[in-house]
């Protein structure tokens, strides 16, 4: 770390990803089921977003190259993490994103903010439960100045209750590593081994909690550690603090970005129901989940000066929405799992939808007017669970031409961030064509980049090339992963022009 950087983490860079929550079109779904007038990305002839901590801009980035016609905004504090996007943003010809190095505590009386336009949305992923309590007064400060009324802003962050577990886990961690390495990296590495020799002594407070049992027994990226935990400024929230504090800006908090957790039927049984229907305030409703849900993360949408919609023009709205399959009808999974319980997708319902879809991309609407559908009346259900179940992508175009920047994009994401070492990354598919961002593990980006090469498919070569002939069990389980990306997703890259 250095002085400059207030107590955050400024010596490695943080990892490379994209977070389909951060997405306009996504955040406009989420708005709809919360029933609240979005902000209207797929039809807006221009859109201004701004991510603040923006990372080394690889999501802003990948929203750039899918939609030509937006002006993109991204600041960050580390010089570094600037550098690097710009770096990305000349090689792949991104002429519409913007990329500013700034401290977000001063940025409002700094002459930069002049180059910021005021902002359809705004996202930060992770930043709010990371930084100081100065930090999140300029960001609060930014927010009223630059959000336009009507715009929507997504913040997500470390919860509570769901954290309060790992509070010991990140102070044995942060303060072990502190003294006995010098760069974070390598300070989250050593404190994360002091947790683990602690952990195999079933000490009570670490061993219970499955949080901390995810850190110890996954195979965690120090520069990830170092930015999770090794922060002076980390510090998880409960949901109405962060309301509280973005209620300063004049911001109404009016759905989860995850959108499953907009159905309390998929997140709570019918007795804690119950207790949280005794609630109107959101707050408090809200409180009462996360008391029930074991997750920790929430994935918070505010808008500025919220305007509620009634149920008819809500579903006209959400049946206009555009959706992209993301894997093939054949490998449509009808299982889904929820807090409250295994759901069943049902497939006299969903099995004609996701015939349709694998034709080519849809309207909800179109989906719904299918004949000898059992039922056509819920819009908000079929997009929630096709979406929240990553089944489906939205998208703002039936068609239209493609850009040759989202080429670029791909191709120098391929080129760029392809590492054997990290085949598990969310990374991205740009398709300025239909304008949308596609959620691509790195391993099946590999795919993509060798068939893009003409290459013939090969996962049996393909997995000798990434595996160890010595690890069997993880070269049949890289075989049988390369085997269904060939079989699932190839088609639908090959249908939406994107291979």
């Amino acid at each position: 770390m250095s002085g400059w950087s207030t107590g955050y983490v400024s010596d490695v860079p943080y990892i490379r990803g994209f977070y389909r929550q951060q997405s306009p079109l996504h955040l406009d779904i989420a708005c709809l089921l919360g029933n609240t007038v979005p902000v209207g990305a797929a039809t807006a002839p221009t859109l201004s977003y701004l991510e603040l901590g923006c990372g080394q801009g690889y999501g802003a980035l990948a929203l750039a190259a899918s939609h030509p016609n937006w002006r993109i905004t991204a600041v960050d504090l580390l010089p570094a993490h600037i550098a690097d996007a710009r770096e990305f943003a000349a090689e792949a010809g991104i002429g519409n994103a913007a990329f500013i190095e700034a401290d977000l505590v001063t940025l409002t009386q700094d002459s930069l903010a002049a180059a910021i336009p005021e902002a359809d949305v705004v996202s930060m992923h992770g930043l709010w439960a990371w930084v100081t309590e100065p930090v999140r007064a300029g960001i609060v400060r930014l927010l009223r100045a630059k959000l336009r009324p009507g715009g929507m802003v997504h913040i997500s962050y470390n919860a509570l209750p769901g954290w309060q577990g790992t509070l010991g886990m990140q102070r044995l961690l942060r303060e072990s590593g502190l003294r006995l390495a010098r760069r974070s990296d390598r300070q989250a590495a050593a404190g994360l081994e002091i947790v683990r020799a602690l952990f195999a002594t079933k000490a009570v407070n670490l061993v219970n909690d499955p949080f901390v049992k995810h850190v110890v027994e996954r195979n965690i990226s120090a520069d990830y550690l170092s930015h999770e935990y090794m922060n002076v400024g980390w510090s998880p929230c409960f949901h109405a603090d962060v309301a509280a504090a973005l209620a300063e800006a004049k911001l109404d908090w009016v759905a989860s970005a995850e959108l499953f957790e907009n159905f309390t039927e998929l997140m709570l049984d019918a007795e804690q129901r119950e207790i949280m229907n005794r609630f109107d305030e959101p707050g408090m409703r809200e409180l009462v989940k996360d008391l029930c849900v074991k997750r920790g993360l929430r994935q918070d949408l505010f808008v500025r000066g919220a305007r509620r919609l009634d149920p008819e023009s809500r579903d006209r709205a959400l049946r206009d929405m555009i959706l992209l399959p993301s894997r093939t009808a054949e490998s449509f999974d009808y299982a889904a799992i929820f807090p409250a319980g295994k759901a069943d997708l049902e497939p006299s319902f969903y099995g004609p939808v996701t015939a349709a879809l694998a034709t080519g991309p849809k309207t909800v609407g179109d989906l719904l007017d299918l004949p000898d559908l059992p039922r056509r009346g819920n819009p908000a259900e079929l997009i929630g669970m096709l979406v929240g179940t990553e089944q489906a992508v939205p998208a703002a175009r039936l068609a239209g031409e493609s850009d040759a920047a989202s080429v670029r994009f791909n191709v120098a994401t391929a080129r760029r961030l392809l590492n054997p070492d990290r085949l598990t990354a969310v990374l991205a598919l740009a398709s300025s064509r239909h304008g949308a961002t596609l959620p691509t593990q790195a391993l099946e980006l590999f795919v993509w980049e060798r068939l893009r090469r003409d290459e013939p498919a090969d996962p049996a070569a393909w997995a000798d090339r990434l595996t160890s002939s010595e690890d069997v069990e993880n070269r049949k389980k890289v075989l049988e992963y390369l085997g269904n990306v060939v079989s699932n997703r190839v088609p639908v890259w090959r249908s939406l022009h994107v291979l």
